[in-house]
């Protein structure tokens, strides 16, 4: 029972503990870090002023680990960069390799059939381009110089009335100019590989990699889902089928514009009568893989080959070809065709470009718009919240390996 003092009043009260000094100290900092009106420092503060603090160091938080990440990806270039190569051109060869499943050809064999198709494309079309260039490098240097001559000439006698002081130092100036301008460009092309060694052991690290996305992709990609926790896992998966999804989109659109684009500036060669032909139409597409910057330089080179060849007059008609095509290409196919596959607005397009070649060079440049396009529709179908629907799963690897295995009878049990 309680205590109850003499007068049978009730019970007492327990004694207050004695106020020590250091108890003493507390209370006389939090009486000052207190004020009569509202309490705590923290309540005092405006409400926009708690929300901007919370915010700021979550956003230092996070950019904190996305510089982390950047850096990391850059200490790794000569691993990343094949590795993203490989995972676009996945994008493209698993389709491919489905189809030729589904009609009824082994899956071995099918695999092997869509790395062949790889690389005789692929091959072929270097090999078209460095032939015909070495076919065609003497007279396009003689004719580059013919051209460089003339053109010095109409600078001195012609209206301008320059000296050859003037024109050497105007020369030098705009190659210093180009020089600092492209090397973002020219140390991203380096960083991928500046020397054989690197562009041998990145082509095989691609090509393995897209034999193993082959392979076993499905595996792979749930060997990353099994990485994360349990409760995040069906939303991580939900969104990466649904960035899968996008960037083969992205690879399927983009081959069909490159293609258009090529066969337009290509065309447009042919009918002037300009050489190289196909290896313009070649570079064209495949500069049309990198959005802005690639057609610049491809058109720009046909504008280039007009001029040497046949004069000012079909470098003009060039330059309208090639602006044509720019315009179809910007008006017509990526609003209609890129856009409804991508779902990515043309300015954050400019914008990942820029940033990306800031960062990464011509890769970056190159990586850009299907980072941005996956990343845009991931956070998109986590925030929707459809993954909640979504029944739960064991995430067990796919069974069967690339050659179908024969199940192995049961073992008789042995006679006692």
């Amino acid at each position: 029972m309680a205590d109850s003092d003499s007068t049978g009043a009730g019970p007492v009260p327990p004694a207050q503990p004695a106020t020590t000094p250091a108890r003493a100290r507390f209370l006389r900092r939090r009486r000052d870090l207190e004020t009569p009106e509202t309490g705590p420092i923290d309540e005092s503060l405006p409400r926009g002023v708690r929300l901007a603090g919370a915010w700021s160091w979550r956003l230092l938080v996070i950019g904190a680990v996305i510089a982390v990440a950047i850096f990391l990806i850059v200490q790794l270039r000569l691993i990343v960069v094949p590795v993203l190569i490989a995972v676009l051109l996945g994008a493209l060869l698993v389709p491919f390799k489905d189809l030729l499943v589904r009609h009824r050809w082994p899956r071995w064999l099918a695999i092997v059939a869509t790395l062949l198709a790889l690389v005789i494309v692929v091959g072929g079309l270097f090999y078209v381009v460095i032939w015909q260039i070495a076919r065609e490098s003497g007279d396009l240097r003689e004719q580059s110089m013919t051209a460089f001559d003339q053109f010095r000439a109409w600078l001195t006698t012609g209206p301008l009335g320059l000296t050859e002081g003037q024109i050497n130092g105007a020369f030098a100036s705009i190659w210093k100019t180009i020089q600092e301008d492209s090397a973002v460009y020219i140390s991203g092309a380096l960083s991928v590989g500046s020397t054989l060694g690197h562009v041998l052991a990145g082509a095989l690290l691609t090509l393995f990699s897209v034999l193993f996305i082959l392979i076993d992709g499905r595996g792979i990609w749930h060997w990353v889902v099994r990485v994360f926790p349990k409760k995040a896992r069906a939303a991580v998966d939900g969104a990466g089928q649904e960035g899968w999804r996008t960037l083969r989109n992205f690879a399927k659109v983009q081959i069909l514009v490159a293609s258009i684009d090529a066969l337009g500036i290509g065309l447009g060669a042919f009918f002037l009568g300009l050489p190289l032909v196909l290896p313009i139409a070649v570079l064209v597409f495949l500069g049309s893989f990198i959005p802005i910057v690639g057609a610049v330089v491809t058109g720009a080179l046909a504008v280039f080959v007009a001029l040497v060849f046949k004069g000012w007059v079909f470098a003009v008609i060039m330059l309208a070809v090639v602006l044509l095509v720019q315009q179809i290409e910007g008006h017509v196919l990526q609003p209609l065709i890129m856009g409804s596959a991508v779902k990515v607005h043309p300015l954050a397009v400019v914008l990942a470009v820029a940033a990306g070649s800031l960062l990464a060079g011509i890769p970056g440049a190159l990586f850009a718009v299907p980072f941005v396009a996956v990343l845009n529709v991931m956070v998109h179908y986590v925030s929707s919240g459809a993954w909640r629907a979504k029944p739960p799963e064991e995430w067990a690897p796919p069974a069967g390996p690339i050659w179908e295995t024969v199940p192995r009878p049961p073992r008789r049990p042995r006679a006692d």
